[in-house]
């Protein structure tokens, strides 16, 4: 599988079908890779790649820190996931491409929207990730692994990890740096030997300027309200995928179709016809 060196980070990535670019920001959280878009939650029985991609051109790819891309021990944000995905598409030749999101990867997209509205044909964003249940999720798994720090250090960590083949979201002890201390052995020696109270910094800074509201992260209201892009979401409904998230983006957005169907009614038979058809509206106007 083709990758991609951006900002000295390995990009693990996949292209299917032939049309316009459709680049797609995965689900799943610190554990985001290509595959979640057939393994994670409503994910799997969407069957969204086959669909899409017999009229555009699906790019997807690992997250940073996820799956069998590279990663840093730094405090990373979402502009550094923005810089990923604009990485991937200059390593492409790619100048602008409609973006999709799912879960968590729409916190991503709506802020490359903001940060590159110039690169960006339309937005996608099913099931966004948000609502104060979330963010409280969030904060509590830093804390545990935190405290497995404070307790065992992180050689443990590393011993942990290897010992096991479990991600940050089922085990939060492993830390969001878990799949390339499981990948890269060298970065494994690395992770060990770095200043525990450093580390501290480093990972508090992570989840507070990560997760530091109750609506959907990555982007300021303000931004959103003054982005002229268009954008179809898609709602969730449960603890992770609050409606009001989606309800919140459909506030912001100028541009915003709202797909107001309940999730057991979103299928491989309603689903993708709902994308193809606003991805075909926006490649009509141009």
């Amino acid at each position: 599988m083709p990758t991609a060196v951006v900002d000295g980070i390995t990009t693990r990535y996949e292209l299917a079908g032939d049309g316009p670019p459709l680049l797609m920001f995965s689900p799943g959280g610190f554990d985001s890779t290509l595959e979640s878009w057939r393994t994670v939650g409503i994910y799997r029985r969407l069957d969204l790649l086959d669909h899409l991609s017999q009229r555009y051109t699906c790019i997807t790819f690992d997250r940073r820190e996820s799956g069998r891309s590279g990663g840093r021990v730094e405090r990373v944000g979402f502009s550094d996931y923005v810089a990923q995905g604009r990485g991937l598409l200059d390593h492409l030749g790619i100048g602008s491409a409609y973006l999709m999101g799912g879960c968590v990867g729409c916190s991503t997209v709506v802020a490359f929207g903001v940060a590159h509205p110039d690169r960006v044909r339309g937005m996608v964003l099913f099931s966004p990730a948000g609502g104060v249940k979330y963010r409280m999720k969030q904060h509590a798994r830093f804390r545990k692994h935190l405290a497995y720090v404070e307790e065992h250090g992180l050689e443990q960590v590393v011993a942990l990890v290897q010992g096991s083949d479990k991600g940050f979201t089922a085990d939060p002890r492993v830390g969001p740096w878990v799949s390339v201390i499981r990948t890269d052995p060298a970065f494994a020696t690395e992770y060990a030997k770095i200043d525990p109270d450093r580390y501290v910094v480093v990972v508090g800074g992570l989840a507070r300027t990560m997760f530091d509201r109750d609506t959907v992260p990555g982007a300021e209201p303000e931004d959103l309200l003054q982005l002229e892009v268009p954008a179809l979401i898609v709602p969730g409904q449960d603890e992770s995928h609050a409606p009001s998230a989606a309800r919140y983006l459909q506030e912001c957005l100028p541009r915003a179709e709202y797909w107001d169907v309940p999730v057991a009614e979103q299928t491989a038979q309603t689903a993708p016809p709902r994308i193809l058809e606003f991805l075909d509206a926006c490649e009509a106007r141009g």
